[in-house]
């Protein structure tokens, strides 16, 4: 199971937040010294977010400059999200050399666009689904709508959509360990690679996790415990190895 070290932005800094909520933030500086930081413990892959493009709709200058430096420094796949609604913009963001793509609130809201972003990109454009008590939520975890996780899952899927990401809101940032029986229910529905992310706090939350998911679920997001020290990335790859 592959870890993979996240980068959230907000303003050009690496920040994380609880639940998503933007007003319980904690500010940790230069995104680059993170990201070569996780490269030297043995990252292999980082999840970058745009949290203000999230919000606002479009990434942030400052944010993809900060995106592109992570990636011509550190020389390793980056896949970043948050801003990412049209064709255009993913264009933009795999122009700046970025792996992958995450997409989120455009397919929620529009299933043509959803069939657009698969067919034009293939397995460069990830499907990120965030959920809130089973709902996916949108425009940075703000709005939720009526799709059910594991259904919204399948759509996608039906869509040609290669590759998951899935979050439950009510873990991330919490390191109260992972809703495992939301992952079970969405890896189930659909036959392609999950992610999971949210709410892992030790290397026995990754354990149990590489235990007990389906086998389908091919990663895992990591973000506030390796930031407070609750889990040393070197040790977290020896575990599930």
């Amino acid at each position: 199971m592959e870890i993979i070290p996240a980068i959230d932005l907000r303003e050009g800094q690496c920040v994380r937040l609880v639940q998503g909520d933007y007003g319980r933030q904690m500010t940790f500086g230069d995104p680059l010294e993170y990201a070569l930081r996780w490269v030297g413990e043995g990252a292999r892959r980082l999840h970058v977010v745009d949290l203000d493009g999230a919000r606002e709709g479009r990434p942030r200058p400052e944010n993809l400059a900060a995106v592109t430096a992570i990636v011509r420094r550190t020389g390793i796949p980056v896949q970043m999200g948050g801003g990412i609604r049209s064709v255009e913009v993913a264009r933009e963001v795999l122009g700046l050399g970025v792996d992958r793509v995450i997409v989120g609130t455009s397919i929620a809201a529009d299933l043509a666009l959803a069939g657009e972003f698969f067919s034009t990109f293939g397995e460069r454009v990830v499907a990120g689904i965030d959920a809130r008590d089973g709902r996916v939520a949108v425009q940075g975890w703000l709005q939720e709508t009526d799709w059910e996780a594991p259904r919204f899952a399948l759509q996608m899927t039906e869509l040609g959509a290669a590759r998951l990401i899935f979050t439950d809101i009510a873990r991330d940032g919490t390191q109260t360990g992972a809703n495992l029986a939301a992952l079970k229910a969405l890896a189930e529905a659909v036959a392609v690679p999950v992610i999971a992310s949210g709410g892992i706090g030790s290397i026995e939350d990754l354990v149990r996790l590489r235990a007990e998911a389906p086998a389908n679920v091919e990663g895992v997001i990591v973000g506030r415990a390796l930031y407070t020290g609750a889990v040393r990335l070197l040790q977290a790859l020896a575990a599930v190895a």
